[in-house]
């Protein structure tokens, strides 16, 4: 957190200001301490509600064949299961921008952790399916709000930061993935075998997310009330120079935002059908079903150091084209691993479907890296992202009903392949040095 005592010292001057009793000589290093500790707690919060965007997801797909049979569902209703996410992301997504203008972005992310809490601690015990589909719906309207508002929030109040910070936060929701896939089948062998208390667990993280968020929860603006924007060096911020309260855009006009929003979809949808199909693949292939979570969560927890390292390089390179181009080789190899071997080269084919997954923090990067302003990313990302997850909704229900009509993973692991090469073309088109402003007039 060091680097960030740095980006306070820009507001001094007005904190002090307005402490007239105080000492010449204690007015700065009060008004520091505080700052600084107010960003920590940013900070900390930013991370705590990323390890909460996919465990709910995740823990799901590790005991979908044990909730299945619980629940008496079909192969195409599991299908449709795994379909809810991006459904919700998309719809609630949306709302974001709009709610956040209205009630604070600390507002709406703190409710949004109060939701996946909710969601998870009752899902698992309100018994039949449509039930089950409601609560699991509203724990991802908390995580669709938070999806959205991630990039906004970087950019805002981190502009000379948006690699490191979406990095960090990338990682962080990259360890949460790969934690609820690996020990949530532990958990509930531990846990008497219920797996309506292995998934329940689950929303105590959301509980712990929902405390670093009440701080901001009653502040409306952008940023934190006294919080500037970050410095680049020592000039005057991105922000400054491009504010915030730019003109609404025609958003649908730029090449760039429909590339992305492609590539965006494109990539959510490889990302829920392997959180929500990979591990039945491998117990379908006879590998046991501790093993095939532990394999998914080797999956998701690739993107831990990734998700950080990648951000931090895209941000440096004036063209992503080269990184979506490696990623999606390793996900063509992972298939194609997994329609020949899938059981004989289980691990090297998880590595490589985490690497290709990665391409969901590159995605954030590029939101945050194709508009200038933090109301272009806020236009940019609600676009991008509701429009790409609307775009990933039909793969995992298709991948549910080929499996079951075709009694096998053959078909649904030659439509992922398949996918993997329009989403490695848009991504490359998504990754060209230009902003949105550039192309969208204002409305």
């Amino acid at each position: 957190m060091g680097f960030m005592a740095r980006e306070e010292t820009g507001t001094l001057t007005s904190t002090t200001a307005r402490t007239p009793g105080a000492s010449a000589a204690r007015r700065p290093s009060e008004g520091a301490t505080g700052h600084v500790w107010r960003t920590r707690l940013l900070v900390a919060g930013i991370v705590l509600a990323a390890v909460n965007l996919r465990p709910a997801i995740t823990s799901l797909g590790a005991l979908l064949e044990e909730v299945r049979e619980g629940l008496g569902m079909s192969g195409t209703v599991a299908g449709l299961l795994t379909s809810v996410p991006p459904l919700c992301f998309a719809v609630f997504g949306v709302t974001a921008p709009r709610l956040a203008r209205r009630f604070g972005a600390g507002a709406v992310v703190c409710a949004g952790m109060a939701a996946i809490g909710t969601g998870l601690l009752i899902r698992p015990y309100v018994g039949g399916t449509a039930a089950f589909l409601a609560t699991t719906a509203l724990a991802l309207m908390g995580i669709a709000v938070s999806n959205v508002l991630m990039p906004v929030i970087v950019k805002r109040w981190f502009p000379d930061r948006v690699g490191s910070m979406t990095g960090l936060y990338s990682m962080a929701l990259a360890l949460g993935t790969a934690t609820a896939a690996a020990v949530t089948v532990p958990v509930t062998d531990a846990l008497g075998g219920n797996w309506r208390s292995g998934l329940a667990v689950w929303a105590g993280l959301a509980v712990a997310a929902v405390l670093p968020w009440l701080a901001f929860a009653r502040e409306r603006g952008t940023a934190p009330a006294g919080h500037a924007p970050a410095r680049d060096g020592e000039g005057p911020s991105r922000e400054r120079r491009a504010p915030a309260e730019a003109p609404a855009l025609r958003i649908t006009r730029s090449r760039t935002a429909w590339a992305l929003a492609v590539f965006f979809g494109l990539q959510a949808t490889a990302a829920y059908i392997t959180m929500g199909w990979m591990a039945q693949i491998y117990r379908d292939a006879g590998v046991p079903a501790g093993t095939a979570g532990l394999l998914l969560a080797v999956t998701m927890v690739m993107g831990v150091p990734l998700a950080f390292v990648i951000p931090r390089l895209a941000a440096r390179l004036p063209h992503q084209g080269p990184i979506v181009l490696v990623l999606g080789a390793s996900g063509l190899a992972g298939y194609a691993g997994l329609y020949f071997a899938p059981a004989a080269g289980a691990w090297v084919w998880a590595v490589l479907l985490g690497i290709a997954n990665c391409a969901f923090p590159l995605a954030l990067t590029m939101v945050g890296m194709r508009a200038r302003t933090s109301g272009g990313v806020a236009q940019l990302s609600a676009f991008a992202q509701s429009t790409g997850y609307l775009i990933s909704i039909p793969g995992p229900l298709l991948v549910g009903v080929l499996y079951q009509h075709s009694g096998g993973w053959g078909l649904p692991l030659a439509l992922m392949a398949g996918l993997m090469i329009p989403q490695t073309v848009v991504g490359v088109l998504a990754g060209r040095n230009r902003t949105v402003e550039d192309e969208a007039t204002p409305a």
